[in-house]
């Protein structure tokens, strides 16, 4: 098995993980059986620029209240350092009974968000398509091989957990589009309708650049002056799209069928 070392070549991402993983492991001992990264760290579409860390830490039981505290502590104290990325890495504890196939019955896990904060959040059918991710591609830290504690995912099922997402999700700010009006968002509105339009159609998952030349050569050309700022977006740069952003997100819900069940 590769070191983890030899795919992540940021200096900054490693600095980040030297510190972080013996948090881990000082904070939760004998309960870690797996530490991931996934995301576009795993996929191969990180961009210093735009993008966060991710990672999953695959427990054997469902944490106690003393060991979330304990996390709790070490991200608090971890966000208040000098690391570039300890305010855009996102996080999640999941114990091996519910990781291996996606129950929305049972989806409450610990999570380390991306501002530094720390609790609980559920985990909706996106978490069908990371587990893809991760089962697949997934950065190994620590631990066994992915595939041996996550179960195979189908294209059917990642075609349902992606339609599922923007039902949820994304439909819904049509209506309520408050966060479509910051730049950051529209970028990233604007490429994750990429990336579904990808998935619900090839059954797949890639990272955000290829879905975003799959999309270029398929949808009217319209669009592909809003999708190329998107992809050249950076922090601090103004988008300035927010009609646009959601025209665009009215338009994917509605080929892909997500509008038809509302």
């Amino acid at each position: 098995m590769r070191d983890w070392r030899e795919r992540v070549r940021d200096e900054d991402v490693r600095a980040l993980l030297a510190v972080l993983l013996p948090g881990i492991h000082d904070a939760l001992g004998g309960q870690v059986v797996g530490a991931y990264l996934h995301g576009s760290l795993a996929t191969g579409g990180f961009d210093p620029q735009s993008s966060d860390v991710d990672y999953l830490v695959a427990t054997r039981e469902a944490l106690t209240d003393g060991e979330i505290e304990r996390l709790a502590r070490m991200h608090a104290a971890m966000a208040t350092g000098e690391l570039r990325w300890a305010t855009n890495v996102e996080g999640s504890y999941i114990p091996l009974a519910a990781l291996r196939r996606h129950d929305p019955d049972d989806c409450l896990f610990p999570v380390l968000r991306s501002d530094g904060s720390f609790g609980i959040d559920g985990h909706g059918a996106e978490w069908i398509i990371q587990r893809y991710v991760i089962r697949r591609d997934g950065v190994v830290l620590w631990g066994p091989p992915p595939e041996t504690l996550i179960d195979p995912i189908s294209p059917d099922d990642l075609r349902e957990a992606a339609r599922q997402t923007l039902r949820e999700w994304w439909a819904p700010q049509l209506c309520d589009s408050h966060r479509i009006e910051d730049d950051h968002y529209q970028a990233y509105a604007v490429l994750t309708m990429c990336r579904a339009r990808y998935t619900v159609v090839e059954g797949d998952v890639v990272p955000k650049p290829q879905a975003v030349l799959w999309c270029l050569e398929r949808v009217d050309r319209r669009w592909r002056r809003l999708i190329e700022r998107a992809q050249a977006w950076r922090m601090g740069d103004s988008m300035d799209t927010f009609q646009e952003t959601l025209a665009f997100m009215r338009e994917t819900l509605d080929a892909l069928g997500v509008l038809e069940d509302r």
